[in-house]
């Protein structure tokens, strides 16, 4: 057999033919330069990408300078120094391991290879273009509206005087706000149906995030004819447990804190869905009612209601705002959130 020529030699070791350290090597090279899916075709990582691809102000800047032919023009527009954009270019031909521009007193002139990757930058940078206003678009119509859901006693009590002040920031925000017990808070939030709640409850509901905005302290009150009206000595637990009371219904905040409280041991004399109707029916004399301190101010000011002491009973309960979990209040309802940390009862 004839022996191959030092110059077939060099060719095997190139191509990865002769034997098998050659074939390794070859496999190497080829597993290097082919992608995962076996095709041939390399796929960069973002991380990758990003170390391979001019950033958007270098873009600019070449654009800048093939529109008006001169680097201390292209910074000017740019409202940078021309040894910042000189720089600049230097480091995106050093990334890119291509001559762009080249400079004489004369200005600044477009090597061929510069011309070619203008043309792909002016893609690029349109397309950031597109992206920008896409994203502005999304961000006007989240703030063209805002959705709130809250409990009743924070919808009543609360909740007018933010949004006023919410108003003055944002004229242009239209605000709905629905008003329901802390159950339905939740469910309008997790569906979608609101952008930020909030609640009086005990806990905060499943799927949401919150934070503690203030708290409340519910108190027992009754119309002046009462009994209870004119006891000496504060109610205990047990006596407030065994007494029929005109209470807001299951899944409501003040439901929850007073039925933890008594053990679960509360015994509805009405169980009604607002604040408003409980208080007009304590005041009408049906019976004692456990209501928001918030709820009562100008009832108990003007003695349609007293006030019963009551001892061994925790009725004090932190106010939250509520937001799907994962997913930080942005835009107006970023706002609302930091007004109610302003004038919010501690």
């Amino acid at each position: 057999m004839a022996r191959p020529s030092p110059e077939q030699r060099a060719a095997d070791r190139g191509t990865g033919t002769a034997g098998s350290g050659g074939d390794a090597a070859g496999a190497r090279r080829t597993g290097a330069a082919a992608s995962g899916d076996g095709t041939g075709t390399s796929r960069h990582t973002g991380g990758v990408l990003a170390h391979r691809v001019p950033d958007l102000g270098a873009l600019e800047l070449l654009l800048a300078v093939a529109r008006r032919g001169s680097l201390g023009a292209a910074a000017r527009d740019l409202g940078i120094t021309q040894p910042a954009a000189s720089s600049r270019i230097r480091s995106m031909e050093r990334q890119l391991g291509l001559a762009l521009v080249d400079r004489s007193p004369r200005g600044s002139r477009l090597t061929d290879a510069g011309a070619l990757v203008t043309d792909w930058a002016r893609r690029v940078v349109e397309a950031a273009e597109a992206f920008d206003a896409g994203a502005q678009a999304l961000r006007d119509r989240r703030d063209s509206r805002l959705r709130v859901a809250a409990s009743m006693t924070i919808a009543e009590y609360l909740l007018p005087g933010w949004l006023i002040a919410l108003r003055a920031r944002r004229p242009d925000t239209a605000v709905s706000l629905h008003a329901g017990n802390s159950a339905e808070v939740a469910e309008r939030l997790l569906t979608g149906a609101a952008d930020l709640g909030f609640v009086e409850g005990l806990t905060v509901p499943a799927g949401l995030d919150s934070a503690v905005i203030g708290h409340d302290r519910l108190i027992v009150v009754t119309a002046p004819g009462h009994p209870w009206s004119r006891r000496r000595r504060p109610l205990w637990a047990a006596e407030l447990a065994a007494t029929p009371l005109i209470l807001r219904e299951k899944g409501s905040g003040t439901r929850q804190v007073l039925d933890a409280a008594l053990g679960g041991l509360a015994r509805p004399l009405l169980e009604l869905s607002s604040t408003t109707a409980v208080k007009a029916s304590a005041v009408s004399g049906a019976g004692p009612a456990v209501l928001s301190e918030l709820a009562v101010g100008e009832e108990l000011s003007m003695r349609r209601l007293v006030t019963v002491p009551v001892e061994g009973v925790a009725l004090r309960r932190a106010l939250r705002a509520v937001w799907p979990a994962g997913h930080r209040p942005a835009g107006p309802a970023r706002d609302l959130l930091a007004l109610t940390r302003c004038g919010t009862p501690a």
